[in-house]
């Protein structure tokens, strides 16, 4: 009899094992569901949600540091010689300080803002100030070049005792100058006190794939500055966040009103941030390729002959949609055409350096580290009429400064994503493997001592 209840019990508690096991192992999709259904709820940005908070301000400090090239050998090009530049910096401003503004949601689940501009120098963070001299090409004669005849432009040359070069201060380059009475000049003014937008985004209340996707800029669904369709798509979000649980084989898609244009960022590898793993996406060397290369960039290039026949890579003519006759590339040339560091003398482009990249927490979709790099270029030609133009090189890119534009997630908010998320995720992952693990082995010993005491049994009725 007594044989029989343990056998009994022990056949219970494999039975009772086998129950625990399959419980364990049913957590694993529930808990899956439970997670992903947490996440998506709180990607969606609208009020109340973790997403919507980090949305409207952006926890992180961000930065722009600003590193100019200075002219070493301003006489000599004019004469003819190929331009010598050294870099001096970094300039720091403390940048996108400011909330969202005009925020206004939409019954579509679409939501309308504004991004608030605004910088403050940052002396800590920077190798000299702001008053600091750069020789550098004059703003007003290449920003005038192909606008204004040039033997006006020449006149105002001599009359003002002005040449191809002039010295001003940093802050004066960044953020305006004078010009007589009426005309201010000045490479990013004006700034302050100024707006990027308005931008219509997708919630991701009814499809949360599409959040932070823009649906319109300044209220349009295309852009009408390329005047083809391609070029003129708005794809993708503004890079702060991308739908959640990204997909690293596929590139991930943003729009940048800095360049003018959507692109795309592949992902490179896996890094470690704080203690949390992010996916790193790297801008694809086909977004500036020459347009021989990557035939998608025709519709960028504006001027045959200013793109050599279509064969310069490496810099795209954002004039019609700065209103300035600027060229974009990635600092120092980086990817760009040999031909134009060898126009320029003292570049030493590098990919650690010089590349822009995302690190995108891959659970949530949240960007929480990021560094947007990008370069100024003026172009100018020689001219028969103007005289510090007669003997420079046709159609020469010059670089005038990159921008290094970066924010790192926080200890404080590191620690947050841990709390809120890895922990409760973490703590079911480990219960779904203790239960699978402790029914297991309860299952399994259970069944050896039942195997044990029923052949203990046989051989006693032997």
């Amino acid at each position: 009899m007594g044989c029989c209840n343990r056998r009994c019990g022990l056949i219970a508690g494999a039975v009772f094992g086998a129950l625990v096991a399959i419980l364990g192992g049913i957590l694993i999709p529930v808990g899956n569901s439970i997670v992903e259904d947490t996440v998506k709820k709180e990607a969606v940005i609208e009020n109340g949600t973790t997403a919507y908070d980090n949305w409207v301000s952006t926890g992180a400090a961000m930065y722009r540091e600003f590193f100019f090239f200075d002219v070493q050998n301003p006489e000599e090009v004019i004469d003819g010689s190929v331009p010598v530049v050294k870099e001096k910096g970094p300039y720091t401003y403390r940048v996108r300080y400011l909330p969202k503004d005009n925020i206004v949601p939409h019954p579509d689940h679409t939501i309308t803002y504004q991004l608030p501009l605004g910088a403050i120098f940052e002396p800590s963070l920077s190798k000299g100030s702001e008053d600091d001299n750069i020789t550098t090409l004059n703003l007003f004669l290449v920003g005038t070049l192909s606008t204004l005849p040039h033997k006006i432009l020449e006149k105002i040359l001599k009359a003002s005792s002005s040449s191809l070069f002039q010295r001003r201060t940093v802050k004066e380059l960044l953020w305006g100058y004078k010009i007589g009475k009426l005309l201010e000049i000045g490479l990013f003014s004006p700034y302050n006190g100024t707006f990027d937008g308005n931008y219509t985004i997708f919630t991701g209340k009814d499809d949360i794939s599409k959040v932070g996707m823009i649906d319109k800029y300044q209220g349009e669904g295309s852009l009408n500055f390329w005047g083809d369709k391609y070029c003129d798509t708005i794809n993708g979000t503004d890079a702060s966040s991308f739908a959640p649980f990204v997909d690293k084989t596929k590139p991930l898609y943003f729009f940048s009103s800095d360049i003018c244009r959507s692109v795309s960022a592949d992902y490179t590898g896996s890094h470690d941030l704080l203690g949390i793993e992010v996916y790193r996406f790297g801008l694809s060397p086909k977004t500036l390729a020459a347009a021989v290369i990557n035939p998608d960039n025709y519709c960028f290039c504006r001027d045959e002959k200013v793109f050599r026949n279509f064969t310069m890579g490496g810099v795209m003519d954002v004039t019609s949609c700065q209103g300035k006759p600027v060229y974009i590339s990635l600092p120092h040339f980086l990817h760009g055409s040999q031909f134009l560091r060898e126009d320029v003398l003292g570049l030493d482009p590098s990919e650690e350096k010089h590349s822009t990249f995302l690190d995108v927490e891959p659970t949530t979709g949240f960007t929480l580290r990021f560094a947007k790099r990008l370069q100024v270029n003026m172009m100018y030609t020689s001219s028969e009429e103007i005289t510090v133009l007669n003997k420079v090189k046709n159609y020469t890119i010059f670089p005038l400064v990159w921008v290094n534009e970066m924010a790192s997630m926080d200890e404080a908010t590191a620690d947050m994503f841990k709390k809120e998320l890895f922990s409760r995720i973490e703590a079911l992952d480990l219960a779904q493997k203790v239960l699978l693990g402790v029914g297991v082995s309860i299952f399994a010993l259970c069944l050896i001592g039942y195997c044990v005491v029923r052949r203990n049994s046989q051989n006693k009725i032997a």
